[in-house]
């Protein structure tokens, strides 16, 4: 299966962070879920730690084990996970490798 989004180096290395120095249980996996937006906001996506569900699949990405809810991978696929970190703000970002659009989180 390929994998319906894509994850950056520097989003890797920052998601191998937390998981090394905020103690998440060895257990849980990353989860990339999506939230309703509010009137013409669509959709926000959200990250998280979390066990499996019965309704997740379970994918490798770049050495991340991810998962997401079956209902939720068509408003996944074409995005990428980023992390930005500047001066004013510092976050991961979602953007759409197909239409370089940005979202950040």
């Amino acid at each position: 299966m390929v994998a319906p989004i894509k994850i950056t180096s520097r989003a890797v290395e920052e998601i191998l962070n937390i998981l090394e120095t905020k103690g998440i249980p060895k257990e849980y996996s990353l989860r990339v879920s999506i939230k309703s937006g509010n009137g013409c906001s669509g959709i926000n996506f959200t990250l998280g730690f979390d066990k499996r569900k019965e309704l997740d699949t379970v994918s490798m990405i770049s050495g991340i084990k991810v998962l997401i809810q079956k209902s939720e991978i068509m408003f996944l696929i074409g995005q990428e996970i980023d992390f930005h970190e500047g001066i004013d703000k510092r976050g991961f970002i979602f953007r759409n490798y197909e239409d370089n659009s940005t979202i950040a989180r």
